[in-house]
């Protein structure tokens, strides 16, 4: 499996392309549609997965969805198997989904490189602090793809959790 980023929309959002054997699946489409589908042509795609309802990770959500006739979060092939981990704080509908044959969580805007997300755009400290807890107990050397900027590890994100909790 190979993990791609289109960067997509005004806001930067990493639209992520997970790739394996001529098939793909989608994770945030942000915005920029053409891009996406322009991207994928040469897969078939089984999927699409989203990390949370802000506008910034769904802009191309519904052309996806209909344009390769598409249930949300539900992917009918075994390849792609993953994890979901709700992880409420940025969002209360904020999830994570965690790929353990690549090792990689896709967090969306829970977590960054060197910080966090906001908890003023429908999020809540309690979920926030509680999603840190839940995190914490997965392996540090898992790779991290974040909703906006470069990809982490956990174990560089774990190292500043306590930090985090004093901003949240």
């Amino acid at each position: 499996m190979e993990v791609h980023t289109l960067v997509v929309g005004p806001l930067e959002t990493n639209c992520y392309i997970i790739t394996h054997n001529k098939e793909c699946i989608i994770v945030d489409p942000g915005d920029e549609f053409d891009r996406i589908k322009e991207f994928v042509n040469n897969y078939k795609v089984v999927g699409c997965l989203l990390t949370h309802a802000h506008d910034d990770h769904t802009g191309a959500l519904e052309e996806v969805l209909k344009t390769y006739n598409l249930t949300l979060n539900k992917i009918d092939n075994k390849s792609f198997k993953y994890t979901e981990i709700s992880t409420p704080g940025h969002t209360s509908d904020s999830k994570c989904f965690y790929f353990e044959n690549i090792n990689s969580i896709f967090c969306g805007d829970f977590l960054f490189k060197n910080s966090f997300g906001r908890i003023d755009l429908g999020g809540n400290k309690k979920g926030m602090l509680n999603s840190f807890e839940l995190i914490s107990k997965y392996d540090d050397n898992i790779i991290l793809y974040p909703g906006h900027g470069p990809k982490t590890t956990l174990g560089n994100e774990k190292k500043n959790f306590a930090i985090y909790k004093e901003y949240v």
